[in-house]
């Protein structure tokens, strides 16, 4: 990583479906998630049919920008952050360093997370926002998810670091 990578924005959406919307702090709950999220309240679109841990989704601010240049090279519309359905945009980080985080230890701010899994584009997104375009544009930028190891609060410009403990 070479910048310093940190917490560009936050975003949750209280109902599977409804638009996600960015907030100025984040309540991190350990083994839950966001308060308020759909996920953390067990109610978001996959918490019954595929059940996984998604206390949280990360996606670089360099992946959107990367998938944005792509689609204005098409002459189509470009997303917005929220449009990609991830609660927290990570800057000064690569869509490749940041699926590198996959299972390991990290921190946000001081708080601790665990990388669990690649958290590819799918046909929600696409569906939600009427755009085929969306599962293109993210292939292999998609971002990932990740559990909640410790409870407290993020906000923008918290910082994103790798643990010691990772081998």
């Amino acid at each position: 990583m070479k910048a310093s990578p940190q917490i560009h924005s936050i975003y949750i959406a209280p109902q599977a479906g409804e638009s996600m919307v960015q907030i100025a702090q984040a309540n991190i709950v350990a083994g839950e998630g966001i308060v308020g999220d759909r996920y953390a309240l067990g109610i978001g679109a996959f918490s019954k049919t595929k059940p996984k841990i998604r206390h949280l989704s990360l996606i670089a601010l360099s992946a959107i920008e990367g998938a944005n240049r792509q689609l204005l090279a098409k002459q189509q519309e470009p997303f917005g952050e929220s449009d990609t359905r991830r609660n927290i945009v990570i800057s000064g980080i690569s869509a490749n360093e940041l699926n590198d985080l996959v299972g390991k230890i990290f921190y946000l701010g001081n708080l601790m997370f665990r990388g669990t899994e690649l958290c590819a584009p799918c046909q929600r997104p696409a569906n939600l926002l009427k755009r085929p375009d969306f599962m293109s544009a993210f292939d292999n930028r998609g971002g990932i998810r990740a559990e909640a190891l410790e409870s407290g609060y993020l906000i923008p410009g918290d910082l994103l670091r790798l643990s010691e403990n990772n081998v």
